[in-house]
């Protein structure tokens, strides 16, 4: 933050649904009134005594709503509060802000977890063409999403499970499947997960030839 620039305050607005999508998670949607551009986060909190939190969107950017994906951390001051939320609630947002951006370029979306949200956006924002999405979860319930993805995406959409085992999922980690690709093609690498996901991602499509400066990294705490 540069010396002198002010904080942009947040700003209240009504929640229009909330939404258990998974066991523990969550997607919030409130009415928006921003302009953003798919990948970039927001700021949301509850009041003014408890810091906010950073959470990507997970909506187009031509819609009327935004939205919000997390899953409740047992320990955590907001997401058990923000589960409880219902239609009317109010919720305080900051302006979008960012540098993990969607374009039109061919590209592999590679995410863990809650960490497909800024993928969902970037496809409901109808950058989903010339786009892989590899999606790793360890129950087959959190794919979330995914019957929308795979209807408009098809073998470009893959899931990895590496816990439990179906005939459309690849037995494993995101990295067990990248490990298995012979070649990669040349093209930007997007990643979103937790730190250690990223990390390992990164360094190993490093090992397969894809150059630093292709690789953008959304680290999820």
């Amino acid at each position: 933050m540069g010396k002198g620039k002010k904080v942009a305050p947040l700003k209240e607005y009504p929640l229009t649904g909330n939404l258990e999508i998974s066991p523990g998670v969550y997607l919030l949607r409130f009415s928006q009134n921003f302009d953003f551009i798919p990948g970039q986060v927001v700021k949301v909190g509850l009041d003014d005594k408890n810091p906010p939190r950073i959470y990507s969107l997970c909506s187009g950017n031509q819609e009327k709503e935004a939205g919000i994906l997390f899953n409740v951390k047992e320990d955590g001051l907001l997401t058990p509060q923000l589960a409880k939320l219902i239609p009317g609630d109010k919720i305080l947002v900051s302006e979008p802000y960012g540098s993990f951006l969607g374009t039109p370029e061919p590209a592999w979306w590679i995410a863990t977890g809650t960490g497909i949200a800024p993928f969902y956006s970037m496809f409901q924002s109808g950058l989903g063409e010339n786009k892989k999405l590899i999606h790793g979860v360890s129950y087959l319930n959190q794919f979330y999403f995914e019957d929308e993805l795979d209807w408009a995406m098809g073998e470009n959409y893959v899931r990895c499970c590496s816990r439990e085992s179906s005939c459309d999922t690849f037995p494993g980690r995101v990295t067990d499947y990248i490990s298995t690709q012979e070649s990669l093609p040349d093209v930007k690498y997007y990643l979103c997960g937790k730190a250690l996901m990223v990390v390992e991602v990164r360094d190993l499509l490093i090992s397969k030839g894809i150059p630093y400066a292709n690789i953008m990294a959304e680290i999820y705490f």
